[in-house]
This record gives C-alpha cells, structure tokens and sequence, in this order.
C-alpha cells in the first residue's frame, strides 16, 4: 500500500526503508525522516499500524509512504525486502532497527527465543545491509544507520546474547565504515542506552521497574542520534557527554592492534620445565 499527499514542493531526498517502523524508535525516525524529505517505505510486521502512520506522515508532511508488511524472522518475508533493496534504485537510506531483547541469563533463556533474536537483530540487518550496501555502492552515495546498544560495551550488565547481538551490530558497522566510506557511503552506528520503548515490557522487563534517571525518551534519542548523523559521526551515543572517554577507548583498543596477533606466546605463557 502507498500513500501520497501532494501539499509539499520540497524535492525529495530519496527513500528511506526503516525496519521496525510500526512503533518505537522507527516510527519517531520515519517521522523525522519524513520530515526531511524522505520518502518512506515501512517495515514491520504489524500491518494496521503501519498503515496508520504512512497515512499520517504523508498528510502531515507530504512524502510518499509505503507499507511493507513483513515478519524479518521469516526467512521468505526477509528474501522480499533484501530483494526491494537489491531492485529499488530509489532507496537511499536504510535503517536497521528492528530487534527484539531477551532477558535473563543463557541457563534460564528460552533458547528458541534465542534463536529467534539472533535471526532479527543479527541475521536480517546483516542481510540488509548487505543487499543496501551493493547498490550505494554503484550510486557512490546512501547511508546507512545500525541501531546497536551501549549494551555492546558493557555485557556484563544484561543479558549476554542479547548484548552480543548489539556488538555484532557495532563491529559489522565498525568494518562498513571502512569499506564504503572511502566511496562516498555513510554509515552509522547508533548506540542508545536504556530508551522509553515497548522493547521492554515485550522482554519481560517492565519499564515502570527501571531507574527513570536511565530512561531517555524516544524523540530525544532520534534527534540526538540524527545529530549526530549530520555532523559525520560514525558512532552516535545519544547520553555521552564526555565523548573523548569514547575516543580514548577507541585509542586505546587501536593501540592493541600491533600486539594480537604475533608468532611466538606472550612470556607469561612460557613452560617451565622441571628438572
């Protein structure tokens, strides 16, 4: 389904496909991206509130909007957008927002609720990506946003295969950048803390037991990270304010680099014989 409103001359940017778009994080950014002139094409697997925010952004700012009812879980839903991506020369934007938490520990998990995270917040963006990447990198131009987590950084806090996920989503991003940035393709990784989502209650954490200091609110976080965007970051974390804390720790696991891979052990490792 595609909706038109035709009471904006503003040229359009392009079309932006977002994942995870019926609620959340992808609807402010279909928002906000609407609101820049992109086109839309919304991805999620609830399809009554697709359609209802694709008619609202294109009444209220007059993009075109296109529902794109899919399950990314479902390998034959996921094929269908990878191929929109492949075939559509329009699309230049893509947001990998989709994902889903489980909570607790890996002894207590439901591991088929495992498998089903890994397959959408590990699987489809990299599918994703992939199928984005190859053709802005013939147009020479696109970007490409990650949502990931500050969870990436700190797994000791939370459930360790989610936050595993999230730093699969930063490293994947980390390697983008130097593959396409160099050709004109930006990429972003975007790292939220804890954010006023329905993510947590479907987890099976409700929010309300959250510390409310923590919580950022959703519009806060979009702009921020939009922001951050725009004045060329390649990583985005909305709450740091003392951003060369992150430098110094990009730094310092640079300066690791020359130290990882060697031919002979470190001497801590060195056998003693006895005699």
């Amino acid at each position: 389904m595609t909706t038109t409103a035709n009471h904006s001359s503003r040229p359009s940017l392009g079309t932006a496909l977002i994942t995870g778009a019926s609620s959340g994080i992808g609807a402010v950014y279909a928002d906000r991206l609407a609101r820049r002139g992109y086109d839309l094409i919304l991805v999620a697997r609830d399809a009554a509130r697709l359609a209802a925010l694709a008619h609202r952004l294109a009444q209220e700012s007059g993009v075109k909007t296109e529902v794109l009812q899919a399950d990314l879980t479902d390998r034959s839903d996921l094929i269908r957008v990878e191929q929109r991506l492949h075939n559509d020369a329009s699309i230049t934007l893509l947001l990998n927002n989709a994902g889903i938490a489980v909570t607790g520990t890996l002894l207590d998990a439901d591991i088929d609720a495992v498998e089903r995270m890994v397959a959408l917040n590990v699987l489809a963006p990299t599918r994703l990506a992939a199928a984005a990447a190859k053709g802005f990198a013939a147009r020479k131009a696109g970007t490409l946003i990650n949502i990931a987590s500050v969870l990436a950084l700190l797994p000791e806090m939370f459930s360790g295969t989610y936050s595993g996920t999230k730093a699969y989503l930063l490293n994947l991003t980390r390697s983008l950048q130097q593959e396409l940035g160099p050709i004109g393709v930006r990429v972003q990784a975007v790292m939220p803390g804890a954010t006023r989502t329905e993510i947590w209650d479907r987890a099976g954490t409700p929010i309300s037991h959250l510390p409310q200091d923590m919580l950022m609110d959703v519009d806060a976080m979009v702009d921020a990270a939009l922001a951050g965007l725009d004045q060329g970051e390649a990583v985005t974390i909305p709450s740091l304010e003392a951003v060369h804390e992150w430098n110094a720790l990009e730094d310092a696991r640079r300066a690791l680099g020359p130290f990882l891979s060697l031919r002979q052990p470190a001497q801590r490792y060195a056998v003693t014989t006895c005699v």
